[in-house]
């Protein structure tokens, strides 16, 4: 057996998991057969990877199944084995796991976005039926995170993003601290490495000073704490994570001076009465800062976490966090919802409690309902669920979670969407405020409804912050409003396929229009086409799907005649006379071949000259090309030609970009090409010893004017310090 699987089962059985260690190895044995010869990028046997993964479930006290799930999660993506054959030797419960965190398999789509996109939403759905799904998921990212390193430097980039914007907020979600730190620092090593080193190296220098600081006050907490007769008690400093500060740091434009609370005190006792008791005597030894304290024992977040959270001025008046939780708030607020998998004697979990925790998750798989673009459904996720939160009241005092900003509108559809369909107005606090008010933390809320109120306004989805309510809002409009959505979908078709230069007939082909409708998840045309009305899913994007099921009945001289491969298709009737090629008129021939030199990349504006080449044509140069200079005067192959002057012809230009090497960098770049609206053609791009990136790029321009104002763009960017035109 490997090292990998004897940690394994140390671990299983330090935890005491009630674990059949029998089904244990059977899947380490099938596991390593099916992955026999494939190796990671790191060049160990894959194997390493799912026992990994086992592992980190196994530390956060998982059941069996859970782990037997882990060690065969790659199974049906990455080998021969089919779900079938798991199924046959390890029942339905694990295939069922297994297949969740499966990505989708052979199904065409348009972009790798959309991809990602249909994979995170397919994760999430299977989420819904046993959140062990995303469990093992969170496992497997974090095992990808600390291998990392082995990746190509775009695909780190790429990974790391995801994982801080969707990976790292849903281990929060689930109160899975010890993940969520964990994937947090990580990306942010591969998104900012010279931000990460440069704060782990500040903080470094003055580790010992501040660890005084904290001892000074953890050995003052724990002298009183025994004298006030609590036994059992554990006080230790914490020292905050990477991601906290930098965060903090960037939001708040503090330097790292004048962040004090880097550590915080943890205060671990046996019961909640304890924990006020310390509360009193830590402010009876510190003045507490006012506005600052928290009771999340009273009142738990969401995701099940519980503690006594105050900043105190500490010894020299310099502020530190304490935090006052039991062993069993403790053991939550590492593991979070995987705390419920902790089998004891044979029992199970509680499936009602587990179902008021994951509260949020209803409201999610209400939000995916009516979402046809997998794209808006992942956006939408990031700022719904995994928003910062304000916590208000119910008049009746019922505690009621939104993310900040969030406005009496998404309060209302919380509770209802008929009280939101019907609202007229809300009291906050007693008082009446419009509904545009920000709610803040302690807030109580009370909705004023009329009977003669007969629907929400389109202004409200402005206003709304929450996904919840803005899909509320637009499932009232989609069901009260369908003939004017249908008209407008109808208008918006006509308008972007006359845009296209296309017909209803050509592409609303019945049979296309079938799986445009299975894909987005409507019954009829007309349901798609109101769809487009009240903007589940946009014209453009119908007819561009329907255009590529149209090209696929033609020939290719058809798509190039019809111009279908273009974005934007012009109309025959448009279309002006016909341009000469290369945008090249050649003084006293027509239809003559011509070609723009690669030697000096003449472009509009350009003075150029023609020479006759043997069987080439028309060979076109800048006049002070090096190639011409010599024989200029001389040869009788020379020819007067000039420029077409037309916007509808462009050109490649080639570019040089010498710039300091950053993180970034690429990105600002392309960003400040994309504003200028200049298709970026090609880019070649490599970092000398000196740090110095060099890039090469070819644009696509109409004139020599297009090309400097670019350049002069270009060389406002940070660290940029030559930018110049290859002639050669």
């Amino acid at each position: 057996m490997s090292d990998g699987y004897s940690r394994l089962i140390e671990k299983i059985k330090e935890n005491k998991l009630n674990c059949d260690l029998s089904i244990i190895e059977k899947a380490y044995n099938f596991s390593k057969a099916a992955h026999e010869g494939q190796h990671r990028e790191s060049g160990e046997p894959y194997i390493v990877h799912p026992l990994e993964v086992a592992g980190i479930l196994a530390e956060l006290e998982l059941d069996c199944t859970s782990i037997v799930a882990a060690i065969l999660h790659d199974i049906i993506e990455d080998t021969a084995y089919t779900s079938e054959q798991l199924r046959e030797n390890f029942g339905d419960e694990v295939v069922m796991l297994v297949e969740g965190v499966t990505k989708l398999g052979k199904i065409p789509y348009t972009t790798k976005e959309e991809q990602q996109a249909e994979n995170l939403r397919k994760m999430f759905l299977a989420m819904s039926k046993d959140i062990r799904v995303i469990l093992i998921k969170l496992a497997d990212r974090l095992h990808n995170m600390r291998t990392l390193k082995y990746k190509a430097p775009e695909k780190q980039t790429e990974i790391a993003k995801e994982t801080i914007e969707i990976y790292a907020p849903l281990a929060h979600r689930l109160g899975i601290s010890k993940i969520k730190w964990e994937l947090e620092d990580i990306s942010l090593r591969y998104l900012d490495p010279q931000g990460y080193y440069d704060l782990v190296d500040k903080i470094a220098k003055k580790r010992k000073e501040r660890e005084a600081y904290i001892t000074q006050i953890t050995e003052t907490l724990s002298v009183k704490i025994k004298e006030l007769g609590i036994e059992g008690a554990q006080v230790d400093g914490r020292p905050k994570h990477f991601y906290s500060i930098y965060k903090k740091m960037k939001t708040k434009h503090k330097t790292l001076e004048e962040i004090y609370d880097l550590f915080a005190v943890r205060v671990i006792v046996n019961s909640v009465q304890d924990c006020y008791a310390v509360l009193g005597l830590v402010h009876e030894l510190y003045k507490p800062i006012p506005g600052r304290f928290k009771d999340y024992i009273a009142m738990p977040k969401p995701n099940m976490y519980q503690s006594l959270h105050n900043t105190l001025l500490g010894p020299e008046g310099i502020p530190f966090e304490i935090q006052i939780r039991t062993w069993e708030m403790h053991r939550v607020a590492e593991v979070g919802i995987a705390a419920h998998w902790k089998y004891k004697d044979g029992g199970g979990t509680n499936s009602t409690e587990l179902d008021k925790k994951l509260t949020w998750l209803k409201q999610l798989m209400e939000l995916q309902k009516d979402m046809r673009d997998a794209k808006e459904f992942i956006d939408n996720l990031k700022i719904d669920l995994f928003a910062d939160e304000v916590f208000v009241f119910t008049p009746k005092g019922d505690v009621i979670s939104l993310p900040v900003d969030s406005t009496p509108i998404d309060f209302a559809y919380s509770i209802h969407s008929a009280i939101g369909n019907k609202m007229m107005g809300a009291k906050v606090n007693g008082k009446l405020e419009p509904l545009s008010y920000k709610l803040k933390n302690g807030d109580i809320i009370e909705i004023l409804t009329s009977s003669s109120i007969h629907g929400p306004s389109r202004d409200w989805l402005k206003i709304a912050k929450s996904s919840q309510a803005r899909n509320k809002i637009n499932q009232w409009f989609k069901k009260e409003k369908r003939e004017e959505n249908l008209l407008r979908g109808k208008e918006l078709v006509e308008k972007e396929l006359k845009k296209q230069g296309l017909t209803f007939s050509q592409l609303f082909k019945a049979e296309w229009v079938d799986i445009l409708l299975k894909k987005y998840n409507f019954n009829t045309l007309d349901d798609l086409l109101a769809g487009i009305g009240y903007g589940a899913v946009t014209a453009a994007k119908i007819i561009t799907r329907l255009k590529e099921e149209y090209k696929k009945t033609l020939k290719p001289e058809e798509i190039e005649a019809l111009g279908l491969d273009s974005a934007v298709q012009v109309r025959p009737e448009q279309k002006k006379k016909a341009v000469p090629e290369n945008g090249i008129i050649v003084k006293g021939i027509e239809n003559c071949l011509v070609r723009l030199s690669r030697c000096c990349n003449p472009v509009p504006g350009d003075d150029i000259i023609g020479y006759i080449t043997r069987g080439r044509g028309v060979s076109v140069h800048r006049r002070d090309c090096s190639n011409m200079v010599n024989i200029m005067e001389n040869d009788d192959r020379l020819i007067e030609v000039s420029w077409y002057t037309s916007s509808n012809v462009s050109y490649k230009a080639d570019i040089t970009v010498m710039v300091n090497d950053r993180t970034e960098l690429l990105m600002e770049i392309t960003n400040v090409i994309g504003e200028a609206k200049i298709p970026l053609k090609a880019i070649n791009a490599r970092t000398t010893r000196d740090q110095v990136a060099v890039m090469n790029l070819t644009l696509e321009i109409t004139n020599t004017e297009q090309l400097d104002n670019i350049i002069k763009k270009l060389k406002k960017v940070k660290s940029v310090f030559e930018v110049t035109r290859n002639k050669q």
